[in-house]
């Protein structure tokens, strides 16, 4: 709920700022604020996608989707990196052509725009601060608004040094220095839920601790087939094949270890199947705690 109202007041405010700087930016002949209207104009698309992947992803499984709408999430967040990427990428090629060609600007109109489009940003974004550590999609949108504050407030820049000066290369010369600012912190954001999104293992799990981890559980002979994945921004798999000594009690392995990887690796949906050396069965049971037992 919490966040839906974040969502709303955020398109809200950012789409009521699109059109004032589309407004002013046409009637001033600033790049810097067309170009800060685009980008808004893509923040608002993302945003949008952003507040329908999260209604998705709390929507309840089906006969036919047995894990909901849960990666949607990460679907929407690669989206909002390609728009971003795509998005600062026009702002750099416009801006470098404007370096060349100069047009005149109005440097106050820049500045008062902008100081206020920097306080709408900055304050749409702590409405995403505390969901943005949990939730790759809220991050994505929580760095979304923290660019066009750096944005706006890099034409703010413009507009003082363009009234002091008169030089009116520093509108794109600004617009090209914030661009790749934007442009750094968005590839790393399309990386990683394109990882995601090619279900890699997730960046907070270190894969070789968790194999570590499984060969160390008493009585674990071996493993093979271990696979970790992202089943939402919010949510990672686990599964593996164990093979263990004669004797070893499966169900009490299994509990023991579901906790331990949930607490020590945040991976919160674990499924271990157990076998042993002689055998490679394939009889499911259910087992306690959070992981499933396969055993053979």
């Amino acid at each position: 709920m919490a966040m839906d109202r974040a969502f709303f007041a955020s398109i809200l405010l950012n789409t009521g700022f699109l059109l004032l700087e589309v407004f002013y930016g046409v009637r001033s002949h600033s790049l810097s604020l067309l170009a800060d209207a685009a980008h808004n104009f893509g923040d608002v698309l993302s945003l949008g996608l952003a507040w329908l992947a999260a209604w998705m992803a709390v929507r309840q499984v089906s006969a036919r989707r047995t894990y909901g709408f849960r990666r949607a999430g990460i679907l929407a967040a690669l989206v909002n990196g390609v728009m971003l990427l795509a998005v600062t990428g026009g702002i750099l090629w416009e801006a470098l052509r404007r370096m060349h060609h100069p047009e005149p600007v109005q440097g106050m109109t820049m500045i008062v725009v902008a100081a206020f489009g920097t306080v709408i940003n900055l304050g749409s974004a702590l409405f995403f601060l505390r969901g943005s550590h949990r939730d790759l999609n809220v991050r994505a949108a929580f760095l979304h608004l923290l660019a066009d504050a750096g944005v706006s407030l890099g034409v703010v820049a413009a507009g003082t040094g363009l009234l002091l000066t008169g030089w009116n290369w520093l509108d794109p010369a600004i617009s090209l220095v914030v661009g790749g600012i934007v442009m750094g912190g968005a590839w790393p954001l399309f990386r990683s839920t394109l990882d995601l999104a090619l279900d890699a293992v997730p960046a907070h799990v270190d894969p070789d601790a968790v194999r570590k981890h499984l060969l160390g559980a008493p009585g674990v002979r071996a493993l093979h087939h271990l696979h970790v994945w992202a089943l939402s921004t919010t949510s990672t798999a686990l599964t593996v094949h164990l093979v263990l000594d004669p004797g070893t009690d499966p169900f009490g392995l299994v509990r023991d270890l579901s906790h331990e990887i949930e607490l020590r690796f945040c991976i919160d949906h674990t499924t271990l199947q157990v076998e042993t050396s002689e055998s490679c069965g394939h009889c499911p049971l259910q087992a306690p705690s959070h992981g499933h037992l396969d055993l053979g």
